[in-house]
């Protein structure tokens, strides 16, 4: 049983750090085209989400430490 279980956390952390890295392409692409377009507050909006981002794969790196 306690395979099964590690199983399941390995395949819903593996799911999940993909989840978030398409999430951080598409916030940098975000970002980029409101650097273009000089957006200011689409520019701030996207960097919190990143911010966001980054501290749920720090939180994800210090799990598999």
């Amino acid at each position: 049983m306690k395979q099964v279980v590690n199983i399941h956390k390995k395949t819903e952390y593996t799911n999940r750090l993909a989840v978030l890295r398409m999430e951080l392409d598409y916030e940098l692409a975000t970002l980029y085209e409101a650097m273009i377009e000089e957006n200011e507050e689409q520019k701030l909006k996207s960097k919190q989400k990143l911010e966001k981002l980054r501290q749920e794969l720090l939180k994800y790196s210090e799990k598999k430490q």
